[in-house]
């Protein structure tokens, strides 16, 4: 008897809680959803540029399945340019091939193939290969090039969980409520909180990248006050990102619920998975979401090496959307209080 008092407690509570029903039932499906789509995806196809060869090798190479282009000329520059994954350089009877190697899977899929296609081209022999590396080298992994984007997503997962918690409590313990009784402006509750809780996102963040770097010997190629710098946006993004949907959760368990529909879909375009052969639909979603470009200018910094002003484009994205979550966690205070 007193257990079904329990169960009938509890059933009336979560029919209550509608809010709490429908990411319950819901955020299965549009995340099961998504993956659909995303695992049904085909990768693109290898493009290869030859400058120097013949009808006869161009042809062994599509009939190995890549997609062949012949060049007088040709340059890494353009392969970067162009995100050709392969260049096949002959001259002077010399096969060189040049490797972007932007993900490793498709740099050793090349190599497989390439192997097939010349050797049935050159029949008995099988021809010597000179390889070079645009992006890494001949042992690097396929964790390497993600590796930068997990640093990126751990800031801003604990950042933005953290941060909306304790914003959370500071409501439902009354403490907001108190602060907005003073003549205390909007903008300057913010910025408070922006600033008190974003100095221990700034400690953490540089636990994090330092700890990655120096401990776990990620792969760096470019400057780590760069990798900082990128970071400390991701977690201004997280923090700002996180405060305002604290104002839309009444407990700490509601704050957990927007993790499946906040978190978890940007994790499918931080590049864990290939974004080259997902549908263009699918593509625009992702650029509509802060990890896409923290993993874009993280795996530019740390794998490829970009300068700042390589980098610029996604840095100036990420403080855009920091500013708006701001300027929404200011007008959002509306409902509180009209200062």
């Amino acid at each position: 008897m007193r257990i079904a008092s329990l169960v009938t407690r509890i059933t009336r509570q979560m029919r209550r809680d509608r809010r709490t029903l429908a990411l319950f039932f819901l955020a299965p499906l549009l995340i099961l959803t998504l993956m659909y789509f995303i695992f049904d995806t085909e990768a693109s196809d290898l493009k290869i540029v030859v400058t120097g060869g013949n009808e006869a090798m161009a042809k062994a190479l599509k009939q190995a399945d890549f997609q062949v282009t012949a060049a007088e000329e040709f340059s890494q520059e353009k392969m970067i340019e162009n995100d050709t994954d392969g260049w096949l350089q002959v001259e002077n009877g010399k096969i060189k091939l040049t490797l972007l190697n932007d993900e490793p899977t498709r740099a050793k899929a090349i190599q497989m193939q390439m192997m097939h296609g010349l050797q049935g081209n050159e029949k008995d022999n099988t021809p010597s290969i000179e390889e070079q590396y645009v992006y890494g080298d001949a042992n690097t992994k396929g964790f390497d090039t993600f590796s930068p984007m997990l640093v990126s997503f751990f800031v801003f997962f604990f950042v933005f969980l953290i941060a909306g918690v304790a914003l959370l409590k500071e409501r439902t313990s009354g403490t907001l409520e108190r602060l907005l009784a003073t003549p205390i402006k909007r903008y300057e509750i913010v910025a408070g909180y922006v600033i008190g809780y974003g100095i221990f996102a700034l400690v953490q963040t540089l636990i994090v990248v330092l700890y990655a770097v120096n401990v776990l010997d990620i792969v760096l190629v470019g400057s780590i006050w760069l990798v900082l710098l990128t970071n400390i946006l991701v977690a201004l993004v997280a923090l700002s990102l996180g405060t305002l949907l604290s104002s839309f959760a009444t407990s700490e368990f509601q704050m957990v619920q927007f993790i499946p529909l906040v978190i978890v879909p940007q994790v499918f375009f931080t590049g864990i998975f290939p974004l080259d052969g997902m549908s263009d639909w699918l593509q625009k979603i992702g650029k509509v979401m802060p990890l896409y470009y923290a993993s874009d200018a993280m795996n530019g910094i740390m794998y490829k090496g970009f300068t700042f002003n390589e980098v610029l484009l996604d840095l100036l994205i990420l403080l855009a959307f920091s500013v708006v979550f701001i300027t929404i966690n200011i007008i959002s205070l509306k409902k509180y209080r009209a200062l």
